[in-house]
């Protein structure tokens, strides 16, 4: 379900007194238009698009779903109504499309690489999205092919190196564990002793951060050693791009998670094009 209030405030921002150019110039009058791709990609954000149209009296026929391959110069949503309006909606409609596309085409190309050697392994995104557009940002992951994993900080627990430097490993999960029984416990640690400490400790995931393939290994090889690797889930994250996420992945973890899927959005040009009567 769209939540159009949330897009709305989109408008607002871009247009908080209407749009003074075709409000000046513009007739009242119906147009058709369409809105198209301009490169391939995994398209995503026609359900926002579509829904912020239709809000302001614009048929919006989506003429693909999201999550869908497109090609070049493909059609992606075909408009008519009110010329005004849809002026209105343009630079917004494309700019969610463009961001979304972006993101769920990134993450598809993670997605397949990593499922190339370990196709249990999932590629999750982070929380390093951009303010404002989390919601958005997310759901391009999952039509990407990914993981959301934490929406934000009350989603769920995991224990960070600040948080370490200010209580000490089994103390932090002892005391995950007995306010916050039910949740899953995440921990992220930067060694194999720390590794192996973690899972004695009684934690369900660990995030190894900003570790070598080599190092991975090494904690992976202490954790079946202590008998611990079934036990927990298995997590990479920290500086991983298209050339190192294979190789962690053959090393048989669980979880892959990229902050470059949101943080280093490269857009997906889209145009909107008012047709001829």
């Amino acid at each position: 379900m769209v939540d159009v209030e949330y897009l709305l405030n989109f408008i607002r921002e871009d247009a908080p007194f209407g749009d003074v150019t075709s409000d000046s110039i513009i007739p009242d009058c119906d147009c058709t238009a369409r809105i198209s791709i301009e490169q391939p990609a995994v398209v995503a954000g026609l359900e926002e698009a579509s829904a912020l149209f239709r809000y302001f009296d614009v048929a919006a026929d989506q003429a693909v779903p999201d999550g869908a391959p497109v090609h070049r110069g493909d059609t992606l949503l075909r408009l008519q109504g009110p010329a005004k309006q849809i002026l209105l909606i343009e630079r917004t409609a494309l700019n969610i499309i463009g961001r979304m596309s972006g993101i769920a085409t990134a993450t598809r190309r993670f997605v397949e690489s990593v499922q190339a050697v370990n196709p249990a392994c999932r590629v999750a995104a982070t929380r390093k999205t951009c303010p404002g557009m989390r919601k958005l940002d997310k759901k391009a992951v999952t039509l990407g092919g990914g993981d959301p994993h934490r929406m934000n900080l009350s989603d769920g627990i995991l224990i960070k190196d600040n948080h370490l430097t200010l209580v000490s490993l089994d103390e932090a999960i002892a005391l995950a564990r007995s306010r916050a029984p039910h949740r899953d416990i995440e921990v992220e640690v930067e060694s194999a002793g720390d590794a192996v400490r973690a899972a004695q400790a009684g934690c369900n995931i660990i995030m190894f951060d900003n570790m070598t393939p080599a190092q991975v290994e090494e904690s992976l090889d202490a954790l079946i050693h202590h008998g611990k690797r079934e036990q927990v889930t298995i997590e990479i994250s920290g500086g991983i791009d298209k050339d190192t996420v294979v190789r962690y992945a053959a090393l048989g973890v669980d979880m892959i998670s990229i902050g470059a899927l949101t943080h280093s959005v490269k857009n997906i040009p889209v145009h909107l094009e008012i047709l001829p009567r």
